[in-house]
């Protein structure tokens, strides 16, 4: 039989716990209610909302994981692509140039062109170039797709 010892000194002890693990893994801790909240607004999976929310929402005060909040959606709201917003974000990158988007980004080497090329999968893009040193410090874009925060740049060259 199992017995539940539960108290007073219990709770101060899980209070004392929680302000360590929050000193001890600063922007590694997510509340699981608040990516409940953004996963009914965008369909990114939940390691990328636990990624920006351990970002902005890292925190004890509720002031502070409100304002992370509204930078969490501002950010997916500007920067997530929508595949059936696709032409648009691909408008945006190339009337702004460089434009920052987050989307499942995979990356296969072109033999005949002897460079790399992107596939983002929301955006539609099958052949983004990609700098060789992108590749070799981020080995798993190889290895079929991850999800990436990435800044795009339009490049347009006559007769290509």
């Amino acid at each position: 039989m199992i017995k539940n010892n539960i108290d007073d000194s219990s709770s101060a002890s899980c209070e004392d716990l929680d302000d360590l693990m929050k000193s001890e893994f600063n922007g590694r801790i997510v509340r699981k209610d608040s990516t409940k909240q953004l996963k009914e607004g965008a369909n990114v999976p939940v390691y990328v909302l636990e990624y920006l929310l351990g970002m902005y929402c890292s925190s004890a005060e509720d002031e502070q994981i409100n304002e992370g909040m509204k930078n969490v959606k501002k950010i997916l709201t500007e920067n997530y692509i929508r595949p059936d917003e696709a032409e648009k974000a691909k408008s945006l990158i190339r009337e702004k140039g460089t434009y920052k988007i987050i989307d499942k980004v995979s990356v296969k080497l072109n033999q005949k062109k002897d460079i790399y090329e992107a596939s983002l999968s929301n955006l539609g893009v099958k052949d983004a170039v990609v700098p060789n040193n992108i590749v070799k410090n981020n080995e798993k874009l190889l290895s079929g797709g991850i999800w990436c925060i990435i800044s795009l740049s339009y490049f347009y060259e006559e007769g290509q």
